[in-house]
């Protein structure tokens, strides 16, 4: 059965151009011209992933995202004329998978489009259980929940892949760029920010809730999940 790709794009060019290659490597795809029918077609349609605009007619991109994020964790990959890193972050930070900047070649973005699918459907790993436990902590990446000293706390899915992946190898540490290319699947070009606000987003979620285990910052390194005792 064919994954489907829902395409929310308001230039008719760039759309029937993703909807054209889309089709043609196996996809199944439609088309929203703006936010409002984006959001009817994600609920309706039903999609595997979403590629979506930020500037859209009738609400943007955002706006799409939140909605998106309020009920669903389907992958969205964003797409803007925009480059600059502020956009880059503060789609990250509201829970998009990717962002591609215009223009791009359509192999990139069929590129990135499997990578976020591989990882979001385990595709290509093993059946184990994901799911990691610590004292007053449990990484859920089956059920993309984190139970934080026994209470569910909402986290965005990127979030939760990024400390599943450092939990997962206990006291080691990563560097920005590892853990870009690892957990987001691309190289971000050096945008080491991207990484900083996931992990200070999830401090504020764990600080001093165990004494057990702690999210370290390895100066002019990286970041490790560093466990001190059980």
């Amino acid at each position: 059965m064919a994954q489907k790709i829902l395409i929310v794009e308001d230039d008719g060019n760039i759309a029937e151009l993703l909807h054209l290659y889309l089709e043609k490597e196996g996809f199944e795809t439609q088309i929203a011209d703006n936010g409002g029918k984006g959001v009817e077609l994600f609920r309706s349609f039903g999609p595997d992933l979403v590629l979506l605009d930020i500037m859209l007619p009738v609400m943007d991109g955002w706006s799409v995202l939140k909605k998106i994020r309020s009920e669903s964790k389907t992958p969205v990959i964003m797409l803007t004329a925009k480059g600059e890193t502020d956009d880059r972050v503060t789609g990250l930070e509201q829970g998009a998978d990717d962002y591609i900047v215009k223009p791009f070649e359509t192999k990139e973005v069929l590129a990135r489009i499997r990578a976020v699918l591989r990882r979001t459907s385990g595709e290509g790993e093993n059946s184990e259980e994901k799911k990691l436990s610590f004292d007053k902590l449990v990484i859920n990446l089956d059920a993309y929940e984190l139970t934080v000293d026994g209470k569910k706390i909402d986290t965005p899915p990127k979030e939760l892949e990024l400390l599943y992946h450092l939990a997962s190898a206990p006291n080691r540490v990563f560097t920005r760029n590892q853990l870009l290319d690892e957990v987001w699947g691309f190289d971000y070009f050096g945008d080491s920010r991207t990484v900083d606000v996931h992990i200070k987003r999830l401090r504020e979620k764990l600080e001093g809730v165990s004494e057990a285990w702690s999210l370290k910052t390895v100066w002019g390194v990286g970041y490790k999940f560093e466990v001190t005792g059980t």
